[in-house]
């Protein structure tokens, strides 16, 4: 790529080299002429100028190198004016193209041909400018639309609470049964509230870029059977079932806590997007350098559109959901920066009601 200090380089050396080739260029012409009106046309001119005007023809025989020097002064000073004229043009043409960079519009910036290293860079800096602002507008947009989808998801559980309590503090001949009733549900709606301001603050702080890693030795065939087993109630309340397809004692380095979220985050998603009475399937294999999982339910198939953007921060698939289905549309996103933290990667894919997700994880990290 071009930098500024070659296209300036490339400027000067154009310019010193167009004045130079001017002043050669007068140089030779001078002497061409002084040396046919010394030759060819000496007798010619001689009577000529001194027909029109005899001491000023003698005075020009008489100091001709005078003569040919104040000539080539006035040449030279007229080659620098124009040259620095054509080059002021150019700068004033610069500076128009520089303004029209920060134009709101996707019109392109056009230089003269001598100029088409800058012509690409002001296209260049036009270009990433505008891309910029639309994705801080649209990553500002799905801020606004994450704090009202929070604030609705935290509306609804607090109302349920806040009424149910309620009625307790004000029916005081309530019955045993109907009393621990509402205090059941206002406690699944606390624990809701919960699950939601936890979740907002994880990606707040997994966005920070400076958590630290604390790795371990961790038998990965061992956690993920665990956290099938946990997800028990979940999957049954939904009549569903996982199956663990993994080799024994798979191991890896990782921060367990940070893994055992992001395993956490994509099993929730796979039970709250599968159909029901299906499977929920995880698998891994090992290769030399790295361990490939696979996370796979059987939905509504993802559009393509929206499946590019899963993984992004306020980015939600469904905008309909309701407030019992999934978090704040946060936990995807935090899955991502987690992985990123272990140097590894992962993808979603989905087509024909079936979706995948696939982590790629080093199975020893780089300190």
């Amino acid at each position: 790529m071009t930098t500024k200090k070659d296209i300036l380089r490339k400027f000067r050396y154009k310019l010193f080299a167009e004045i130079f080739l001017k002043i050669m260029g007068s140089i030779l012409l001078i002497l061409l002429m002084l040396f046919l009106a010394d030759t060819l046309f000496n007798d010619f001119l001689a009577n000529i100028m001194s027909a029109i005007n005899r001491p000023f023809y003698l005075f020009l025989v008489g100091h001709k190198f005078e003569v040919f020097f104040v000539l080539l002064s006035i040449i030279i000073l007229i080659s620098v004016y124009f040259s620095i004229k054509k080059s002021t043009r150019y700068i004033e043409l610069i500076i128009q193209s520089i303004d029209k960079v920060f134009q709101k519009d996707e019109t392109l910036i056009t230089l003269p041909g001598d100029f088409k290293d800058i012509e690409n860079q002001l296209n260049t800096i036009k270009y990433d400018a505008l891309r910029n602002e639309q994705i801080a507008h649209e990553a500002e947009q799905r801020k606004n639309d994450l704090v009202v989808y929070l604030a609705h998801d935290l509306k609804t559980p607090l109302t349920s609470v806040i009424g149910y309590l309620s009625l307790l503090n004000e029916e005081k001949g309530i019955s045993p049964e109907l009393r621990d009733k509402y205090l059941s549900i206002a406690l699944s709606k606390s624990h809701r509230l919960e699950d939601l301001i936890n979740e907002f603050f994880d990606i707040t702080r997994f966005s920070l870029q400076n958590i630290s890693l604390e790795r371990n030795k961790i038998n990965l065939s061992l956690m993920l059977c665990q956290m099938a087993d946990e997800f028990y109630p979940a999957l049954s309340e939904r009549s569903l079932t996982c199956k663990v397809d993994i080799p024994p004692n798979l191991t890896i380095y990782a921060d367990s806590d940070k893994l055992a979220r992001v395993f956490d985050n994509l099993l929730r998603n796979a039970i709250h997007y599968s159909y029901e009475n299906s499977e929920i399937e995880i698998e891994a294999e090992q290769s030399e350098k790295k361990v490939h999982i696979i996370f796979r339910n059987y939905g509504d198939t993802i559009p393509e559109h929206k499946l590019s953007g899963i993984f992004e921060k306020f980015y939600r698939v469904d905008s309909s959901r309701s407030a019992n289905t999934g978090g704040a549309g946060l936990g995807l996103a935090i899955a991502k920066e987690i992985v990123e933290l272990h140097n590894g990667t992962i993808t979603a894919a989905s087509h024909d009601g079936q979706t995948e997700f696939h982590l790629f994880l080093p199975i020893r990290q780089k300190r």
